[in-house]
This record gives C-alpha cells, sequence and structure tokens, in this order.
C-alpha cells in the first residue's frame, strides 16, 4: 500500500466518524439532506473520502436516498424483529457457551448500568448486547448486528434518554437466566427485552410527531 493510499484511507476514516457523530448526537437530524460539496467544505475533506464515508454510512442504514435516515414505524418494526430472532439465538448460545470471564463482564455491564453516567451507562448496555451476540459464535449473525450498530445507537439513545423503566432489571434477569444456563428462559427473556424497547421507541416516536 502506498502513502497515497494510507493517507487517503485515514481520511476517509476520519470524514467517516465525524459524519457519522454528527448524525447521532442529532448535529445532523433526520432528513437532512446531504450534498457531498457542501459537507467536504464545511468539514475541510475532499469529495473523495466525503463519497467512501457516505457509501459506509449507506451501508450501514443511517443515510438514505441521501438524507439522513428518519425511520418510520416499519423500519423500526423491521430492525427489532431481526434484532429479536439474532439475539434471542445468542442469548440461548450464551446460556451454553458463555465463558466465566463474560459472565463477570455481563455483571459489570448491569451494575454500570444501575450506577454509571449517561454515556457509561449508553457504552455498558452496547457491551452487553454485543458480548452475548459475540456468543453465538456465528459469523454471519455478528456481522448482521455489527452493520446494524450505528442505527441500533439511535434508538438505545432513546431508551437511555428517556429512562425505560425496568430497563436494566431486564438485562438482570436475561444475566441470571444465563448463568443458570437455562437457554430457553435466556432467549424468551431477550425476546421480550426487545420488545419492550420496540414499544417504548415507538411510543417516544409518535409523541414526539404528535407534539
Amino acid at each position: 500500500m502506498t502513502q497515497y493510499d494510507k493517507n487517503s484511507r485515514f481520511a476517509s476514516k476520519q470524514a467517516y466518524e465525524v459524519i457519522r457523530d454528527r448524525i447521532l448526537n442529532g448535529d445532523m437530524p433526520g432528513g437532512t439532506k446531504i450534498v457531498e460539496e457542501k459537507l467536504a467544505a464545511e468539514l475541510g475533506f475532499s469529495r473523495t473520502p466525503i463519497r467512501e464515508s457516505l457509501r459506509q454510512l449507506n451501508y450501514e442504514g443511517l443515510i438514505v436516498n441521501k438524507k439522513v435516515v428518519q425511520p418510520t414505524e416499519k423500519d423500526l418494526r423491521n430492525l427489532f424483529q431481526v434484532r429479536s430472532l439474532l439475539e434471542g439465538f445468542s442469548a440461548k448460545a450464551a446460556a451454553t457457551y458463555l465463558p466465566e470471564e463474560d459472565l463477570n463482564a455481563l455483571s459489570n455491564c448491569i451494575k454500570v448500568g444501575r450506577e454509571g453516567t449517561i454515556e457509561e451507562i449508553m457504552d455498558a448496555n452496547e457491551r452487553f448486547h454485543e458480548i452475548i451476540v459475540q456468543a453465538s459464535g456465528n459469523a454471519l449473525m455478528i456481522d448482521t448486528i455489527h452493520r446494524m450498530k450505528s442505527i441500533i445507537y439511535l434508538f438505545r439513545k432513546t431508551v437511555v434518554l428517556y429512562n425505560r423503566p425496568r430497563l436494566i432489571d431486564e438485562h438482570e434477569e436475561i444475566y441470571e437466566a444465563i448463568k443458570a444456563r437455562d437457554g430457553e428462559t435466556a432467549k424468551q427473556l431477550m425476546e421480550d427485552h426487545l420488545n419492550k424497547d420496540l414499544d417504548f421507541c415507538l411510543q417516544i416516536l409518535n409523541s414526539t410527531k404528535n407534539a
């Protein structure tokens, strides 16, 4: 790889992170039109890294039809249906295969979820689900969830910022089922947990729409 290629790749990664973070923190709200030239001028990048970063964000679902994603109720339901299938299976697998070290990590995520700052709770929430998905041992499942990571973040932010009831209690119940090596219960609890996340996000979405 030439020095030019390395610099180009680094610039693309930087541009991607800046634009992604602007979307995730609300500086570029849903529905914002994406104009390459404007972004390049604003962020101080050439068109090529901007184009490559937009391609990646499009792949991740944060940009749709050259606009920042504005998820509909159907989009939300589709996303959570996929998560429920994959993460329910993963929770069942975790009850069989998750090592003691990862069980301790899940327990720590729950502790942070009860005592941490908003940012720490967000990170712990993501890590809790990540550990369980990794337990599936299925590279395709792991990649599918990873590809959805940024869009999942938008909804995870909603359940944390709006303080969804029993969020961490449900994590603890899932953890206890995995620790007890009860795969069926872990699967059912994970599916129920994600359904409650969906209901809560829809409630917030509709209340914002009607405000």
